[in-house]
């Protein structure tokens, strides 16, 4: 089992191995199933990302239960088209196919956590955009998944990976990072530069609470999958253009981890502080659950 970023990187370096074929042999040592067996779940999990994309777009869109979200895929789609957008088209792709995906786990559709469902949206947002940018192969986005896992496996075995554990920095912010490695290993770059990347991604959202308005993972969870696309796909390409960090892969999680126990619990997916805790916030999940007995928050007097 690798433990840290740097031991992915020694060993890829070492024995001149991609990241996700170290990933796929692990698979293989650990669960004693076939290469076979395991691609084949991976590429059922590929095909799980797709399909809520493409429903995402299905008419005006997919819209959650409450109302609360849905529909910003087509309107992020339709804006595109008209091909005068300000961050590029690239990154807005990654953007509609995280806020797509995001939406379908809000409507009550099927989607892939990664790590977590509330986190879902980030890594498809990437791994579809940089498809269309680099013509991937169906193999390289399926190996795409595996390089990411392993960046993951090693978040959650030295930090965490759920909102109610270290917040959104967790969540959006450990999908931002292992969907910027594996972005950087699919563009060719080495593994040196996809840790870089890693780095360079989850350090910027390093902090980020999880605040989830009436306890549901719609208000603002669905629009920070996309702006962890965006921060994806912005730190692999600062690694790819040679910038490095100064700070190691590694500590990145350390702190994130620091970070993370140290949060208070109104920032950790209680529904309580942050964006829930605001007026609005409140009205919300009045509306939607009623009158509670007792509100914790600073507006309430």
């Amino acid at each position: 089992m690798y433990m840290s970023i740097k031991d992915i990187v020694d060993t890829a370096e070492r024995t001149n191995k991609s990241i996700s074929e170290l990933m796929i042999e692990q698979e293989m040592s650990v669960t004693q199933r076939s290469r076979v067996e395991i691609w084949e779940q991976m590429e059922k999990n590929l095909l799980v990302m797709r399909e809520a994309v493409q429903r995402s777009l299905t008419g005006k869109g997919v819209f959650s239960p409450t109302g609360l979200t849905g529909g910003d895929a087509v309107k992020m789609a339709n804006y595109r088209k008209k091909g005068k957008t300000l961050s590029g088209d690239s990154i807005l792709a990654g953007v509609q196919y995280a806020l797509g995906t995001n939406e379908v786990n809000a409507a009550m559709g099927v989607v892939c956590a990664t790590p977590t469902a509330g986190a879902s949206g980030t890594i498809p947002g990437v791994i579809f955009s940089i498809s269309e940018t680099l013509d991937l192969t169906h193999e390289q986005q399926i190996r795409f998944l595996f390089t990411s896992a392993l960046f993951g496996m090693v978040v959650a075995n030295n930090a965490m990976i759920s909102g109610a554990m270290g917040g959104c920095q967790a969540e959006v912010g450990s999908a931002s990072a292992i969907a910027s490695a594996a972005a950087v290993e699919a563009s060719g770059g080495t593994p040196e530069q996809s840790a870089t990347a890693f780095a360079i991604a989850m350090g910027n959202l390093l902090g980020l609470v999880c605040d989830p308005v009436a306890g549901l993972v719609e208000i603002p969870c669905v629009k920070r999958n996309a702006i962890g696309a965006g921060n994806a796909l912005i730190a692999a390409d600062m690694a790819l253009a040679g910038i490095t960090n100064v700070i190691p892969a590694d500590e990145v999680i350390d702190a994130m981890r620091e970070i993370g126990q140290k949060m208070p619990r109104e920032f950790r997916e209680t529904g309580i502080g942050g964006s829930a805790g605001t007026r609005t916030g409140i009205d919300i999940k009045m509306r939607i659950f009623g009158n509670p007995c007792h509100v914790e928050s600073d507006f309430v007097e």
